[in-house]
């Protein structure tokens, strides 16, 4: 990590709390200067601030909880998440990073993209929108719904690239190639949403039944994007982001490799996002040499997703892996048990009818250690799981 990105910190977080006085009662009850910042260690002597806190503090004062660091006439929109926790969209352009994404995907000029993303109070259909855009793509925005005239669409303006959830574009595709035939498919790329369970084996089961290459990015509304896919393993980080993984509890840096909360900082403080905590989890796949994430893994689920088996944080995503590496594997769950005071876990995969059981027990106990650093005690082979089977059950207090 380049050090002049601290120095940077170090200038916008000290100007921004001359501004946002929540921001100053923040750094004032940790008694941390910022303007002190030069390296990741004096970044990480400030506590890491929950969503859920932002949210209380948002209540207590609102609209933004004395957070915002600029002039409310330079806000173009206000977004609303969940809680509500409100975002103010800052100016930036690209879709704050988003347009990374699509250059890296070889998507601009020349290129018509079907935006399924909801355009009303989150961000997505926006930056989705802008990030197209600044990549010199045209845009049809399409929102959410109207299945039977987006499919309509994507034939009749020549639709190749779609962004949406994976569910969506999988219903958009179906319903393609059902009204018009094969041959009105034109799409050549997908900009995925992050869904949890099997995407990973959803994506590639996509790009070989629908001839696409997907692509997805991880961002939140609060920061814009944090990391996004550029060919490589998981995620390369932003430059302009400083992303830790630390323990959810302490807010303490963990080694390299380890998994916990994704921790992140902006370089530009107008919105000043400093040491934020997602509340996701994921592990760092290469990191700078101070320490920082310079590539992300997939997301492994949410910090409270999580179950402690035998000392050991297991996240969803091991689960997943476990579906992808097992050969005719469908589904799966684990379930961690408690017996004679010692942690068991239990994996039941749902397979295909002619897969081989023998092949897959081996298969899915490596890819479960390989991911969890735990073995398995037991894999079992189940007819069926429920279709909104949770992949990670906690039963070891029943």
């Amino acid at each position: 990590m380049p050090s002049d990105i601290y120095q940077d910190i170090a200038t916008a977080y000290s100007a921004a709390a001359t501004k946002a006085p929540g921001l100053k009662a923040r750094f004032a009850a940790a008694g941390f200067d910022p303007a002190k910042i030069s390296s990741l260690a004096d970044l990480s002597r400030l506590p890491v601030m929950k969503k859920e806190e932002l949210l209380k503090l948002q209540r207590e004062t609102p609209p933004f909880g004395g957070f915002l660091a600029a002039d409310l006439k330079e806000i173009a929109r206000i977004y609303v998440s969940p809680g509500p926790i409100f975002e103010p969209a800052l100016p930036g352009g690209g879709g704050h990073g988003l347009d990374l994404l699509f250059k890296t995907a070889g998507v601009g000029k020349g290129d018509v993209i079907l935006n399924t993303w909801m355009y009303h109070l989150v961000p997505a259909g926006l930056l989705f929108d802008e990030a197209a855009q600044a990549a010199g793509a045209t845009v049809i925005p399409g929102g959410v719904g109207n299945t039977d005239l987006q499919a309509q669409i994507i034939v009749e303006t020549g639709v190749t690239s779609i962004c949406a959830s994976t569910a969506f574009f999988l219903t958009l595709a179906d319903r393609v190639i059902e009204t018009y035939g094969r041959g009105a498919w034109n799409v050549r790329t997908a900009f995925l949403g992050g869904e949890m369970g099997d995407w990973m084996a959803k994506r590639r089961r996509i790009e070989a039944d629908y001839g696409v290459s997907t692509w997805a990015a991880y961002a939140t509304a609060d920061l814009g994007v944090v990391a996004y896919e550029d060919g490589g393993n998981g995620y390369g980080v932003h430059p302009d982001r400083v992303v830790q993984i630390c323990d959810p509890v302490s807010g303490d840096q963990l080694p390299h490799g380890e998994t916990g909360e994704v921790v992140v900082t902006s370089r530009h403080a107008e919105w000043p996002m400093i040491r934020f905590g997602t509340g996701d989890s994921a592990f760092a796949l290469e990191s700078n040499q101070d320490g920082s994430v310079r590539r992300l893994s997939a997301l492994q689920g949410r910090v409270g997703a999580a179950v402690k088996v035998r000392e050991i944080f297991v996240y969803p995503r091991a689960i997943e892996e476990v579906v992808i590496a097992t050969p005719g594997a469908i589904a799966a769950q684990a379930v961690a048990t408690r017996k004679n005071n010692r942690d068991l876990i239990r994996i039941s995969i749902v397979l295909q009818d002619n897969a081989d059981r023998a092949t897959a027990e081996p298969a899915a106990k490596n890819a479960f250690e390989l991911h969890a650093r735990l073995r398995a005690d037991e894999i079992i082979f189940v007819d069926v799981l429920p279709a909104d089977a949770p992949l990670l059950v906690n039963d070891k207090d029943s």
